[in-house]
């Protein structure tokens, strides 16, 4: 196969839409000195302007108190507090870090819940509760007093130049206990209550999951003048649960994803005994792994979610549409799934961030690093977890692949997405000085064990040049899991164990054989599943 690329052919400015946020997790993590640092390293090395995170107003940041959590004295509760010096610990952490909050509004303090029964299903179940308040003006006075509060401490420049988003995922039970039509009250109420105190405050929704709710989210907003300034949902190619709706869905078609009695079954009925990440391993099979899935969802669901944005009439302040953010992607939503520490996240990210330039407006990959507790901070350095970073911080595959993107030049060469043959998907970039960059990947959404593919690049109408780099993500490259198993698999490695792990999988720029021929550049490539190659002309 042989793919010819004319360098002088038309191009256009592009948009590195996944520098604009990254997860974090939940909110008492950022507190800690090695999350913070771990932050300002992707901030410092990828670029990343925004962190998001869960909880910020859940117990566990202790928001919302009385004398009677101090002393169980009788009529201690009529003494009471709001708190947010924790909240202010994280988010001057996260400035210092060079980044700014995308602040979630999550979850409901017990003291002004419903039903403080009403748990999420994951993090820390006795300080997170998904309730709707008790009544609304428990809840627009606590949002009231944090919007003065972020004024007075950061300043009304700084504040505005934030984001405010209404909830997470609202439309799973797990993470919220009401239906729709509860949310999207629950979400006139917060936007009001932030105006009402700064008109210039940006806050947006529906937060869903599976880019689920948002054509009727904007209907709702339209009909009763709700203030909105942005659309945001998430997409994961392997998701566990949901689809997209669709205008014309009936109510009954929908059905919400129920948690309820889901530990009442014995799951591990004959499984041999093992750890923890055993255990949840066997619960929570990796279906991106075990099923067919396509690997165009993100695309495809975000078009879909961009035609409805511009239909729904509901505009920006200037006229224009509303900005679409993914606050959440990724390849795979199953927490300890063992292709998160591989080279399949890396190639996913790549294609998937290529595939949705031009559709969406900014986004945050999730997530920063392995300090995460979904379920529980696992032991073990490699567990499958969800971060660019280990909790070490080692470099996995995905770092390197949005590091890889991160440095691409800033004019795309218009060209097809893929090879005219064959499964590798080819993209090109213009810089200064006639430099040029070709990204080469071979996506698929298993770890198949298939034989390499080659192609050849030809380039056309390059000046001739000095220099021919390659770096790669592949077995031998950018590959931290095949060195942490060289060393035997240690659960928790010494900074000595962590220094060798990443100093030997590191991706690095290295010579890169090619043919120079009547004013034309040509390479040979040959991908594994799941490789990315970035080849630099200066």
């Amino acid at each position: 196969m042989t793919q010819e690329i004319d360098v002088s052919s038309k191009g256009h400015p592009f948009q590195k839409h996944w520098q604009f946020c990254i997860g974090s997790g939940h909110a008492p993590l950022t507190l800690r000195a090695d999350s913070q640092e771990l932050l300002a390293r992707l901030h410092r090395e990828l670029g990343i302007s925004y962190v998001r995170f869960h909880g910020v107003l859940s117990d566990d940041m202790g928001v919302v108190n009385t004398f009677a959590d101090l002393f169980p004295l009788r009529g201690g509760e009529r003494f009471s507090e709001y708190n947010f010096r924790r909240i202010a610990a994280s988010y001057d952490g996260i400035l210092k870090a060079g980044m700014k909050p995308f602040v979630e509004l999550s979850f409901m303090p017990e003291k002004i819940a419903a039903d403080p029964s009403k748990r999420c299903f994951f993090y820390y179940r006795d300080k997170n509760v998904i309730s709707l308040p008790k009544d609304d003006a428990a809840w627009t006075d606590l949002i009231t007093a944090f919007v003065q509060f972020l004024l007075a401490r950061y300043g009304k420049e700084e504040v505005e130049s934030w984001y405010f988003e209404v909830w997470n995922e609202p439309d799973l039970s797990g993470f919220f206990a009401g239906t729709k039509e509860d949310y999207f009250h629950l979400y006139e109420i917060t936007a009001r209550a932030i105006k009402a105190v700064d008109e210039g405050l940006q806050v947006g929704g529906p937060a869903t999951s599976c880019s689920k709710w948002v054509h009727g989210f904007l209907a709702f907003c339209k009909e009763n003048k709700v203030p909105v300034d942005f659309v945001s949902t998430h997409q994961y190619a392997g998701d566990p649960v949901g689809m997209i709706d669709v205008e014309g869905k009936s109510e009954a078609e929908e059905k919400p994803e129920d948690f309820s009695g889901f530990g009442e079954a014995d799951l591990f009925a004959g499984v041999p005994d093992g750890s923890v990440l055993d255990a949840l391993r066997h619960m929570m099979p990796d279906p991106s792994e075990t099923k067919d899935l396509p690997d165009d969802v993100f695309r495809t669901n975000a078009r879909i979610v961009r035609e409805q944005i511009a239909r729904s009439g509901v505009q920006e302040k200037d006229g224009g549409p509303l900005p679409l953010f993914y606050t959440e992607w990724s390849e795979n939503a199953v927490f300890s799934a063992w292709t998160n520490d591989t080279r399949k996240e890396a190639a996913y990210l790549v294609r998937a961030a290529l595939d949705t330039e031009g559709v969406i407006d900014a986004s945050s990959v999730w997530c920063a690093s392995d300090i995460f507790e979904e379920f529980h901070l696992f032991r073990e350095e490699f567990h499958g977890g969800f971060g660019l970073l280990t909790q070490s911080g080692i470099e996995k595959p995905s770092f390197w692949a949005m590091k890889l993107l991160s440095i691409l030049y800033g004019e795309r060469i218009d060209l097809p997405a893929k090879l005219s043959e064959g499964e590798i998907g080819v993209a090109a970039f213009r810089g200064s000085d006639h430099a040029l960059q070709v990204l080469l990947y071979r996506q698929k959404m298993k770890n198949e064990d298939l034989p390499e593919q080659s192609c050849e690049i030809v380039l056309s109408g390059l000046a001739n040049p000095s220099q021919v780099t390659l770096q790669r993500i592949d077995e031998t490259h950018g590959n931290p899991l095949a060195a942490w198993k060289k060393l035997g698999s240690p659960a928790i490695p010494t900074p000595k164990e962590v220094e060798e792990i990443r100093s030997s999988s590191r991706v690095v720029e290295e010579p890169l054989p090619y043919q120079l021929s009547e004013g034309k550049l040509s390479f040979q490539a040959s991908l594994g599943v799941n490789d990315v190659w970035l080849v630099t002309i200066r």
